[in-house]
């Protein structure tokens, strides 16, 4: 949702798909910027289409007071003179709206796997080469000024304070549990005395020393990213060994590593737990649980047989309410994804605090 323009400045670049999505929990890309005063850059797809642009602007523009949309790049153009017909008329029907440019129809793109983009797909050639052919239409200079505005913060913290802990925490977080929420390390960072990152497909061992353990959500669960990890035989017997006498917490892939398979993939059995992936998502979007917090799932997989667990995953209380959350003593897993800064008060009993 953010993209750091520059140094001193901030601005939002933002799809149509989901920029009022998630007002029913807050937590939309209009709540954010509205909040913060940040000024909204809409990508907007042009396949087909040059006056229902102007359409689909103004329906945005007027669906709900206080929308911070500046400006607008279009995708999926065919042409240069596809631009220009688009161009002319947002500029006729709006005076307060800036076309920060276009990009091309038919651009090569990057891999993907079924939760985002294919981590593999990394060549620098390809992303440079990719990176210049979506920039080549983009007013830079357009976009810069957009960028100077007076940024707007509050300045009294508006969490509820946590206590600073005392304790080592290691967070596994690599190509196979790359899904960490930056303020949550940030927020850890904060409040425990030292924060270690270890590297499950690098076979890097739980630190002896450390009191807790957090795994990210991640891809675990494809065959590609088992092959990386299958073979980190120290890494396992460290995880085991550590949770044997202190907490673990896992979301998401995280869970799954806990359990004891993923189709006929091997895991580390710490959780009763057997899984199956599917080819439709079991979860997308925002969610409730059982202890008051709404935050984020999305997965393929899914628990074999009727288990219940901790809590439950809802979108409206009473229905389709489903356990995705697990305990074995001092083991926890679950599907959801959690903002620590603002919950944590509400989860810590998971880390043994």
């Amino acid at each position: 949702m953010f993209n750091k323009y520059s140094d001193k400045n901030i601005s939002i670049l933002e799809g149509v798909m989901g920029f009022y999505d998630g007002m029913d929990k807050g937590s939309s890309a209009y709540d954010v910027s509205k909040l913060l005063n940040i000024p909204t850059v809409l990508i907007l797809d042009a396949s087909g289409s040059y006056i229902t642009l102007s359409a689909i602007i103004k329906g945005l523009k007027e669906y709900q007071e206080g929308n911070t949309v500046k400006a607008v790049v279009f995708n999926h153009v065919s042409s240069y003179m596809h631009f220009e017909l688009i161009r002319k008329q947002v500029e006729k029907d709006f005076d307060d709206i800036v076309v920060i440019g276009w990009i091309k129809s038919k651009l090569e793109t990057l891999d993907s796997v079924h939760l985002g983009l294919d981590l593999d797909d990394n060549d620098k050639r390809k992303l440079e080469q990719i990176s210049k052919e979506v920039l080549s239409n983009i007013d830079l200079k357009k976009l810069d000024e957009l960028a100077n505005f007076d940024y707007k913060y509050k300045k009294s913290y508006p969490f509820e304070k946590v206590e600073k802990y005392d304790k080592h925490i290691a967070v596994v977080n690599d190509e196979n549990f790359a899904f960490l929420y930056h303020d949550n390390l940030e927020f850890l960072k904060e409040n425990f005395k030292k924060v270690t990152i270890v590297k499950s497909i690098k076979n890097e061992i739980i630190p002896s020393d450390c009191d807790i353990v957090f795994i990210c959500g991640g891809y675990i669960e494809t065959q590609k990213a088992y092959d990386k990890f299958k073979d980190s035989n120290e890494f396992k017997e460290s995880l085991i060994n550590h949770s044997k006498t202190k907490p673990v917490y896992g979301e998401c892939a995280g869970l799954i590593l806990l359990g004891r398979k993923v189709d006929d993939k091997k895991m580390l059995g710490l959780l009763p737990l057997d899984f199956e992936l599917t080819s439709r998502p079991n979860r997308l979007g925002y969610y409730d649980n059982d202890l008051g917090i709404t935050g984020h799932a999305f997965h393929y997989t899914k628990v074999i047989g009727d288990l219940k667990g901790e809590y439950t995953l809802y979108k409206k209380k009473n229905e389709h309410e489903v356990y995705a959350a697990f305990k074995n003593e001092k083991v926890f897993g679950t599907y959801f994804h959690t903002m620590f800064r603002n919950n944590f008060n509400k989860i810590k009993v998971y880390f043994d605090l």
